[in-house]
C-alpha cells in the first residue's frame, strides 16, 4: 500500500477509535452522576442512554447522506457534531444540556461505516480487507481502551475535563481528515429521503427506548408497552413507504437478500455478546471481596484489567483480514462467534482471580475482532458499490440494536439475581454465571445465523495491510 493509502487508513481508524470512545466516555461517572448533576438516578441515566439512541439513529442516516453528498463531507459533519456536543457538556452541569451534549457526541458513530466505505472506494482491492478489519475493530477497541483512560481522568481531575478532552480529540481528527483523506468520487445521484429518515428515527426511538428504559419504567408499564406497540406500527409503515420509493433511504429489497439479512441478524447477536462483557465484567471485578467471588478492584483497576481485550481486537485486525482472504468472510464470522462463546464458557468455569478474567476477556475480544472484521466484508460483497455507506450504516445499526438489548437484559438479570453485602444488594455468583451463559448463547446464535449466509462460489482476494 502506498504511503498516502496507509495514512488514509491510520487517520480513518483513529477517527473510529475516537467515535467509539464516546460510548464509554462517562461510564466511570455513572455511580456519581446523580450527585454531580443533582438529579435522581433515573434521570441521570439519560446521559448514557441518549448517546446510544443518537448513535443508532444517525448511523444509517449518515451512511445514506455519504452515498449522496460525499462520505468525507459527512465524516466532517459527524466530527463537528462531536466537537459541539463535547463543548456543550464541558461547560455545564445542567442535566438538559448534558443530555443535549451527549446526544451530539453519539452522532459521531456514523464515522465508522463512512470510513469503511471510503476505504473500499480509495484503496487497491488487494488491500481493502486489512483496512476494513482495522476499522471494524475500532468499534470495540475505542470503548475498551477508553474505559480506563476515562476512569483515570474522572478520579484525578474535574469531570468536565473528560469532555474537553473529547472536543480536542474530535478537532484533531477533523484536521487530519481535511489534510489526509480525499473525497470519494463515487456518488449516488438521487434526492435524500427526508421523510424516510424521520420515519426511521421515530421507529428506532420507539423500539430502543422501551428496551433501554424498560427496567426503570417497568416491563409491563404503559410507556414501555405503548412505545413497543408504536415501534411496530411506525416501522411497518416506514417499510411499506420505503418499498414504494424509487430512491429509498434503505433499500429493503437489497437488505432482504439472504447474505445481507443473515449477516445483519448475526450482527445483533455479536453486538449483544460484546456488550454483555462490558456490563458484567467490571461489576464482577469491583464486587466486594467479602462476597467470596468479587475481586474488590477500584474503578481504574477494573478498567486496566479489561484493557487488554481491546488491544487484542486491534492486533488481530491483520489476522482477521488473512482469515477472510484464505477462507472467506462467512467462515470467519462463524469462527469469531464461536470464539466469543468459548470465552464466556471459560469465564463460567474460571473466574476466581484477575488473571482468569483477563484471559476470558481476551478470548472474547479476539472473537469480537474476528467477527467484526467479517461483517462489512460480507455486506460489501452483496450490495451495489453506490450503496456501501448506507449498507454498512445499517449493519452498524444492527450491532447497536444488539448492544441496546444486551444492556437491558444484562442489567435486569444482574439486578434480580443478587445477594446482600453490608446492607446493599450485589449481583450474586449465580447471576454472573447466568449472564455469561446468556451471552455465550447469543454468540452461538450468531454463529448459526452466519452459517445460513449462502456460500460464495469464488474465494475473495482480500489480504492484510
Amino acid at each position: 500500500m502506498s504511503g498516502s493509502g496507509r495514512a488514509v487508513v491510520v487517520v480513518l481508524a483513529s477517527c473510529g477509535l475516537v467515535a467509539s470512545f464516546m460510548q464509554t466516555l462517562v461510564v466511570p461517572l455513572i455511580p456519581v452522576f446523580p450527585r454531580l448533576l443533582n438529579v435522581p438516578a433515573a434521570d441521570a441515566s439519560w446521559v448514557v442512554t441518549v448517546t446510544l439512541l443518537a448513535a443508532s439513529v444517525i448511523t444509517p442516516v449518515s451512511g445514506r447522506l455519504g452515498d449522496l453528498y460525499g462520505k468525507r463531507r459527512m465524516i466532517l459533519v459527524s466530527l463537528g457534531l462531536l466537537i459541539a456536543g463535547s463543548v456543550v457538556s464541558a461547560t455545564t452541569s445542567a442535566l438538559a444540556f448534558q443530555i443535549l451534549g451527549r446526544g451530539l457526541q453519539g452522532c459521531a458513530m456514523g464515522v465508522i461505516p463512512l470510513g469503511i466505505s471510503i476505504m473500499r472506494d480509495e484503496l487497491p482491492p488487494e488491500r481493502v480487507g486489512g483496512a476494513i478489519s482495522l476499522m471494524s475493530a475500532t468499534l470495540g477497541v475505542g470503548g475498551a481502551i477508553g474505559l480506563p483512560v476515562a476512569a483515570v481522568v474522572a478520579e484525578n481531575a474535574d469531570w468536565h475535563v473528560l469532555f474537553w478532552t473529547a472536543a480536542g480529540l474530535g478537532l484533531a481528527c477533523a484536521l487530519l481528515i481535511l489534510t489526509v483523506v480525499p473525497e470519494s468520487p463515487l456518488r449516488t445521484p438521487a434526492p435524500f429521503d427526508f421523510f424516510g429518515a424521520f420515519g426511521l428515527a421515530a421507529g428506532l426511538l420507539c423500539l430502543l427506548l422501551p428496551v433501554v428504559k424498560g427496567g426503570t419504567w417497568g416491563w409491563t408499564s404503559a410507556p414501555t408497552l405503548g412505545l413497543a406497540a408504536a415501534a411496530v406500527v411506525v416501522l411497518l409503515g416506514w417499510g411499506a413507504y420505503q418499498l414504494r420509493r424509487r430512491d429509498p433511504l434503505v433499500d429493503l429489497r437489497v437488505s432482504a437478500r439472504r447474505p445481507v439479512l443473515f449477516t445483519n441478524l448475526a450482527s445483533i447477536m455479536v453486538g449483544f455478546a460484546l456488550y454483555a462483557m462490558a456490563l458484567s465484567f467490571p461489576q464482577l471485578l469491583q464486587a466486594p471481596a467479602s462476597t467470596g467471588y468479587g475481586l474488590g478492584q477500584t474503578m481504574v483497576e477494573s478498567g486496566l484489567t479489561l484493557a487488554p481485550n481491546g488491544l487484542v481486537m486491534m492486533l488481530l485486525s491483520p489476522v482477521s483480514a488473512r482469515l477472510i482472504a484464505r477462507f472467506g468472510p462467512r467462515p470467519t464470522l462463524i469462527s469469531g462467534a464461536l470464539v466469543i462463546a468459548a470465552g464466556y464458557a471459560f469465564a463460567i468455569v474460571l473466574m476466581d482471580n484477575a488473571v482468569e478474567l483477563i484471559t476470558a476477556s481476551v478470548i472474547i475480544g479476539a472473537g469480537v475482532g474476528i467477527a467484526y472484521a467479517a461483517m462489512p466484508a460480507l455486506i460489501m460483497g452483496s450490495v451495489p458499490v453506490t450503496e456501501t455507506a448506507s449498507a454498512n450504516g445499517l449493519n452498524s445499526l444492527m450491532r447497536s440494536v444488539g448492544t441496546a438489548i444486551s444492556s437491558a437484559v444484562m442489567a435486569a438479570m444482574l439486578a434480580q439475581l443478587t445477594i446482600t453485602v453490608g446492607g446493599l444488594p450485589v449481583p450474586s455468583l449465580f447471576g454472573f454465571r447466568a449472564t455469561f451463559a446468556v451471552a455465550a448463547g447469543a454468540a452461538l446464535a450468531g454463529a448459526l445465523l452466519a452459517a445460513l449466509v449462502p456460500r460464495k462460489r469464488t474465494a475473495p482476494t482480500l489480504v492484510g495491510v
